[in-house]
């Protein structure tokens, strides 16, 4: 008869920085790296972001978005099986997080160019004890040899920068400025590589501006590669508006029936807030499935 799997350790619950929230209570076992001894510097913060799972943000710097969660999210609901995933462009490692707490069964890849969010992501990977599942690769993903070709995932996920490098105001911050401006890599870098890297009917899902000029980019850089939008979300930030940014669900044509290659399911709109400003039920229905308080 095997043994059964011990419970977690509860005598570490008293040193969780809040452990519950008012009204509501997190899901999932302690994290096994809380004892590690990770510290939290004067100028980061410590978040919660999923169950017990935490991320170490600068004070002032790229913090987490709800484009990120959604990305998470949207990934993970409709590709729920995973066992692989690799995410682009991880940042501090909001989606990637967000995704391993999801998929506790699945083996992570990442891949970030700043050192600064790499060396944040990987506190956070102690703390969340998902080190031996979880690899934190520092580099740019359309670099040689970051990504190996026979490396292939079942879920990949995105949440690039929008913008061209000499569009807008650009913010002081290193960090922030990564995060926002195409400053390495653009949509069509993202499905590129997204093509080469998934497995057979793997799915990629990433985030990106819906109004027409924006919409045009996604479009074209996955007809480029050869992936094909088998889904996609419109996401309104406050109800009556129109929809700012979208969520994509990609899949290779080469795993897909030639007549379904040309099929799109738009999903109706996501709306973050309702009129009047309060969260609107199914964010918050959002917020529940990724162990965030809604």
């Amino acid at each position: 008869m095997k043994n059964p799997i011990a419970p977690p350790d509860l005598s570490l619950v008293t040193s969780m920085p809040a452990t519950h929230f008012k009204g509501w209570a997190k899901p999932g076992i302690i994290p096994s790296g809380l004892a590690s001894g990770v510290t939290v510097e004067a100028h980061e913060t410590l978040d919660a972001i999923s169950g017990h799972f935490r991320l170490f943000q600068l004070r002032d710097g790229h913090r987490f978005s709800t484009d990120d969660i959604l990305t998470a999210w949207y990934g993970t609901s409709w590709c729920p099986t995973a066992r692989t995933a690799l995410d682009l462009g991880s940042g501090i490692g909001t989606v990637g997080m967000i995704c391993a707490w999801r998929l506790p069964g699945a083996k992570f890849v990442t891949v970030e160019a700043q050192s600064e969010s790499v060396a944040l992501a990987k506190k956070s990977a102690r703390y969340n004890g998902i080190e031996d599942r979880y690899e934190i690769r520092c580099g740019d993903f359309r670099a040689a040899g970051v990504l190996r070709a026979d490396e292939k995932f079942d879920l990949i996920t995105g949440s690039p920068p929008y913008f061209p490098p000499d569009a807008g105001v650009k913010s002081e911050h290193p960090q922030k400025l990564a995060c926002r401006f195409e400053l390495r890599g653009t949509i069509a870098d993202y499905c590129e590589t997204a093509a080469k890297q998934l497995a057979p009917g793997g799915f990629f899902a990433c985030v990106f501006p819906h109004e027409p000029a924006q919409l045009a980019r996604v479009e074209t850089a996955a007809k480029n590669s050869r992936l094909v939008i088998v889904r996609k979300r419109p996401v309104v930030f406050r109800e009556g508006d129109p929809p700012l940014v979208a969520l994509f669900g990609m899949m290779r044509a080469a795993d897909l029936p030639e007549w379904f290659r040309s099929q799109m399911w738009v999903e109706p709109a996501l709306i973050i807030r309702a009129r009047a400003g309060e969260i609107h039920p199914e964010y918050s229905a959002v917020k529940l499935a990724i162990g965030f308080p809604p």
